[in-house]
């Protein structure tokens, strides 16, 4: 038999100083060839190539066992790799299928196979078989070995091949679980007599209760802020405050741009001096006609009239100006985006907020949504302390949902900090949690998936 050459082997098992090595220098250097195998592929290569040296053969395959028992070939004398659909191959794999994997070892010749299978072997076989298995010390079987050669087999040589075999099932025993050996550990946990006891420890433990809670976007507000809008339609002249500075009562706000009333004030002042002067003429002539007292009613009525829309338009201006009415910081904006816009009456342009009134805001998610009572426990991560939470307790919830700044259908919930002093900025932006009802950890994990599930199916 020609003996193909190993990249990673020695090509000789010449034990040194020996030029015709023994039986017993044959086994040394066969074990010792077994127990340096560095791969599985290395410990095969040997076994189909260099038992030879042992008994003479023509041909040596080496089948692993797949994990349904099945003998798939891996490994042919002579050849460094084999191919899987290669007619030998195929033919080979199915003949290995009807081996006696129970037997210590199997003799067939070609005499006592089956008729099938005769036409292939005259092709490819010679004449007499050894089928040799590969155990581990559990007699698990980790492979199968065939030799092939003309001369039918001699209970010596059987002998001496079962015992090189229980070498190589030792030295494959130890790659295998070298190889797998994390993973031989973990598989462990799953076998059958273990699922019993991990299915007690999951149930407990989804049993484990936690309390509901979920993360929302939030911020820090005034809870009781006082809110400043235009007193009536006009047009943003100036902002006279900075954004979150502090003001007094009657401080100076903004002004509205009063180009437009100053103008009416103006044509309702000569309006009325007209009508004062028409007044004085109808009065005049009612001394001697009957005619210029009928008038001087009308004209005096006309007075009146005139004064009330001049009163009412200084009435007016005295709102072009608007002043703080408490004290404390104004919120909004940049000035810079109020100068020059449009305001209706009632819109809010700033609020004055108490600096020790801060509160918090959150946005919760319609579809993160809780069971919660006033009173719940609530904590802000913000984004420029994440690692000191503040704890908070919730004040209100909005009963119906509205958008969020993000646009997210949300909740409105507004709580009070516990601690008052040292209370962050207002307008301070971070991540609130708040805490629901008490439940089981299996709810907890599968809340969302559960409730997922019931959207797109309804059950």
């Amino acid at each position: 038999m020609a003996q193909a050459n190993h990249p990673d082997l020695p090509k000789s098992l010449n034990i040194q100083g020996a030029n015709l090595p023994s039986k017993e220098q044959v086994f040394i250097a066969l074990n010792m060839r077994a127990i340096e195998a560095k791969k599985t592929a290395d410990l095969q290569f040997i076994i189909v190539n260099e038992t030879v040296t042992l008994a003479h053969y023509r041909q040596a395959v080496f089948f692993k066992v797949s994990n349904q028992k099945k003998p798939i070939l891996a490994a042919a004398s002579g050849l460094v790799s084999v191919a899987d659909n290669s007619p030998y191959s195929v033919w080979l794999t199915r003949f290995a299928h009807t081996f006696d994997l129970n037997l210590k070892h199997q003799i067939i010749s070609f005499e006592s196979a089956d008729i099938k299978f005769q036409d292939e072997w005259q092709e490819w076989l010679p004449e007499h078989l050894l089928v040799l298995p590969l155990r581990d010390q559990h007699e698990s079987l980790l492979g199968l070995v065939l030799y092939a050669r003309e001369q039918p087999w001699s209970t010596l040589e059987i002998n001496q091949f079962e015992y090189i075999h229980k070498v190589y099932s030792h030295s494959l025993s130890a790659l295998k679980n070298h190889k797998k050996s994390w993973s031989a550990k973990i598989g462990g946990l799953f076998k059958f007599k273990y699922w019993a006891l991990i299915s007690l420890l999951l149930a407990a433990l989804m049993l484990l209760p936690v309390r509901l809670s979920t993360l929302a976007p939030a911020e820090v507000i005034a809870l009781n802020a006082l809110s400043v809008a235009a007193p009536q339609d006009g047009v943003i002249q100036a902002i006279l405050v900075a954004p979150n500075a502090y003001v007094n009562i009657g401080d100076p706000l903004f002004t509205l741009d009063d180009t437009s009333i100053t103008n009416r004030y103006e044509v309702a002042n000569k309006a009325l001096s007209s009508a004062k002067a028409d007044a004085l003429v109808a009065q005049q002539r009612a001394f001697d006609d009957y005619k210029g007292k009928a008038e001087l009613a009308g004209a005096i009525g006309r007075v009146h009239e005139k004064e009330a829309e001049l009163a009412s338009i200084s009435e007016l201006m005295t709102r072009v100006a608007i002043k703080a009415e408490r004290s404390g910081i104004a919120v909004f904006t940049d000035a810079n985006d109020w100068i020059g816009k449009p305001v209706q009456t009632g819109e809010r342009v700033m609020q004055i907020a108490d600096p020790q009134d801060a509160g918090l805001l959150m946005w919760l998610p319609v579809k993160d949504a809780l069971n919660i009572q006033k009173g719940a426990n609530m904590k802000l991560f913000l984004h420029t302390d994440p690692l000191n939470p503040i704890t908070a307790t919730l004040e209100q919830t909005s009963y119906q949902a509205s958008l969020s700044p993000e646009n997210v259908s949300s909740y409105r919930l507004k709580g009070a900090f516990v601690v008052k002093q040292n209370l962050p900025r207002i307008g301070l932006r971070g991540t609130a949690r708040i805490s629901g009802e008490w439940s089981n950890l299996g709810y907890y994990l599968f809340r969302r998936p559960i409730a997922a599930t019931r959207e797109w199916t309804g059950l």
